[in-house]
């Protein structure tokens, strides 16, 4: 009975721990727009929001067989300035290695709506970069 009080309050406090999410405790999430640059605090890096191609994403006022998936394009430019291109999808949210980074796509706004398309200058895509 001690042993099951213990895991819950474990459990628990695991549940509210405001530690980040990175075991070294190198986290920076931003928010940006499309041709929108900023550089990530504690690291030797900026991020450039390309734009997104190819948004195949299911709208919200639709029933889709499938998800679909948007082509989120992004740069990383080094202290070093060659610029590396990198591509994240809404469909698998897989996140990409830069050296010792990884950078995942949070979310992408707005979502699509039957009946509206989106404007290149809308979208916002959130990256989250880890170490």
């Amino acid at each position: 009975m001690r042993f099951g009080l213990v895991l819950v309050g474990l459990i628990v406090v695991g549940c509210f721990s405001k530690s980040p999410t990175s075991p070294s405790g190198f986290f920076f999430e931003v928010t940006l727009a499309p041709g929108q640059t900023t550089a990530v605090d504690g690291a030797t890096i900026s991020i450039v929001f390309q734009g997104v191609s190819g948004d195949s994403r299911c709208p919200v006022n639709v029933a889709c067989v499938t998800g679909g998936d948007a082509l989120v394009k992004i740069e990383v430019i080094p202290t070093s300035g060659n610029r590396l291109p990198y591509e994240l999808h809404t469909g698998s949210m897989q996140p990409v290695r830069h050296d010792d980074l990884t950078i995942a796509l949070v979310e992408l706004t707005p979502y699509p709506f039957s009946g509206r398309s989106i404007e290149p200058a809308e979208y916002r895509a959130k990256i989250k970069i880890t170490r």
